[in-house]
């Protein structure tokens, strides 16, 4: 009995020692070795449970899916610009301009281009219908809003907004001066300088198949990061996109430290790390102009605010959000609710076509419904909700709705 216990106990003490020493050997030559055995062990055990659509255990689509779901989700349209598929159609590019001017001009299209995609009918009452058939009642749930906690900017000139203005004053308003570009340049030609100084490759992040399993986290700024310790495991993903400024510096524990893709457009850049993918989502052809000067000649300093005209980013390390996607997601996604969709919405589309997991941090308000930064105490940044440009309320009912569905996996903070 005492030679079994002394066995035991010296092969405890091997095999601690060879632990110890492991995880000693690794802190010197890895920044989190406790980093890297979490996401080997994930990885593992999802290609062990894989389906066979992808390598994850649970993929982005199924072999059997949900109706709502496969007639929105479409693959053919791709999330970002290149050469090819720059040849948009009438009635986007008309619709994307016309976003920042109502009386934009389509003479830059293509006439013969053909549309890639039809969206299905509207699915308002089934989004509504759904979304309180599947999820609790909760007040925190259904007045929650999606993404960014930043006020929409207001254009030069304009004064606080009143109450008297009406029920939807920003709307009104905002549909023909915000982002305002009366002239723009021709978008052909726009295109082809742009690629001339970023890369241009159609056939990124076109590589799904059974044996990939590349894994998402779309990182938002919310409040809510506080105290949530999510930082290790948002480190633990493939893909981590962040947004406009989104500060790691000091909030690692809480927000992780890698960023893989950083999503801004001119008036919210900022400098990157050189391996930092730039993602802009642009708003008006002026946007892509902005890009190729900020990384070049530095000419253009104005859109419709001033912008910085210089910023510090790998040039071959720089995506366009494709105007077309654009469209698809306000149109099918969206059902045309909002002015145009907000940035968090954006990011998260965009990482559901390129990822087989997605998971959401850092989106709605915190614990106690206050909407803010998480680098930040202003209680008041949720005023942004009332602006009328974003339809929160929707984006966070289709939000909820994908969760619901287990297309995303949602981490509240609390």
């Amino acid at each position: 009995m005492y030679l079994s216990m002394q066995k035991n106990f010296r092969a405890f003490t091997v095999l601690a020692f060879i632990v110890t020493f492991t995880m000693f050997l690794f802190g010197f030559t890895l920044r989190d070795p406790s980093l890297y055995f979490f996401k080997y062990a994930i990885r593992k055990s999802d290609i062990f449970f894989s389906n066979g659509q992808c390598g994850c255990r649970q993929c982005m689509t199924e072999l059997e899916d949900d109706p709502w779901f496969t007639e929105r989700f479409n693959l053919s349209v791709h999330p970002l610009l290149s050469r090819r598929n720059s040849l948009l159609t009438n009635d986007t590019y008309r619709w994307w301009q016309r976003k920042s001017n109502p009386e934009a001009s389509c003479t830059n299209v293509s006439e013969a281009t053909p549309s890639t995609w039809k969206p299905g009918p509207p699915q308002e009452s089934l989004v509504r219908d759904e979304t309180r058939r599947s999820l609790p009642t909760n007040p925190s749930l259904t007045r929650t809003t999606l993404g960014q906690l930043c006020v929409a900017p207001r254009p030069p000139g304009r004064g606080r907004l009143r109450q008297s203005l009406g029920a939807n004053p920003v709307r009104k308003r905002y549909g023909k001066r915000l982002q305002d570009h009366k002239d723009p340049a021709n978008f052909s030609e726009v295109v082809e300088k742009l690629f001339q100084v970023i890369p241009d490759n159609d056939k990124l992040y076109k590589d799904a198949g059974p044996e990939r399993c590349r894994t998402c986290a779309v990182v938002g700024n919310s409040g809510n990061l506080k105290g949530s310790r999510y930082g290790p495991l948002i480190d633990s993903s493939d893909v981590i996109i962040r947004m406009n400024m989104a500060p790691t510096s000091g909030f690692e524990e809480d927000v992780g430290s890698r960023t893989t893709h950083h999503v801004m457009y001119p008036e919210s850049a900022i400098d990157l790390e050189n391996t930092t993918i730039l993602l802009l989502i642009p708003f008006k052809t002026l946007d892509l102009q902005w890009i190729t000067s900020a990384l070049t000649t530095g000419s253009i300093k104005e859109t419709y605010v001033p912008v910085r005209s210089r910023i510090k980013a790998n040039k071959n390390k720089v995506l366009i959000y494709n105007p077309a996607f654009f469209k698809y997601v306000y149109d099918t996604w969206l059902e045309n609710h909002g002015h145009y969709p907000s940035t968090g919405f954006l990011s998260l589309l965009f990482a559901m076509h390129i990822c087989d997991k997605v998971s959401v941090y850092g989106f709605g308000a915190d614990r106690y419904g206050n909407w803010h930064h998480y680098w930040d105490n202003n209680y008041h940044g949720g005023e942004f909700r009332k602006t009328g440009v974003h339809d929160g309320d929707h984006e966070n009912n289709v939000t909820l709705l994908l969760a619901d569905k287990h297309k995303i996996d949602i981490f509240r903070g609390f």
